[in-house]
């Protein structure tokens, strides 16, 4: 059976993102962190609330990851580490803990926090995921 991921987006700020929370199984795993909704527009907005179906990948950029599949107009978007969300063109960025970097609200620890997601998911090729809003 493969794992079931939830996101649950908790608050949209169209200054610093969108922050929500990583839930494995029933498991709260980590911080989410995605550019505001922006209408699902290329590069620059986070992805509409629904499920979808999550792709072990290589990008040439990030490395081993997961693209999410059939986004609606949209492709090359991934899990990925990232702190701000000027880090993030569109992607889902996943870290330990919340907090400030440079004056600007961010998550913090995504490089050891991506790892651990990647651990997480090992054996694995695809995912199942939901993401949900409720701000």
């Amino acid at each position: 059976m493969i794992p079931i991921v939830r996101i649950i987006r908790l608050e949209e700020s169209f200054e610093y993102g969108t922050f929500g929370v990583l839930i494995f199984n029933t498991e709260t795993f980590c911080w989410t962190l995605e550019p505001s909704d922006e209408l699902n527009q290329k590069n620059i907005s986070s992805i509409p609330a629904q499920q979808y179906l999550c792709n072990r990948v290589v990008s040439p950029t990030f490395g081993e990851t997961f693209r999410i599949a059939n986004v609606p107009l949209r492709d090359h978007v991934l899990f990925h580490k990232g702190n701000e969300v000027d880090d993030t063109e569109g992607c889902i960025i996943v870290a330990q803990t919340q907090g400030k970097l440079r004056g600007n609200r961010a998550i913090l620890n995504s490089g050891n926090t991506f790892k651990a997601f990647m651990k997480r998911l090992e054996g694995y090729q695809q995912f199942h995921l939901t993401i949900k809003e409720v701000y």
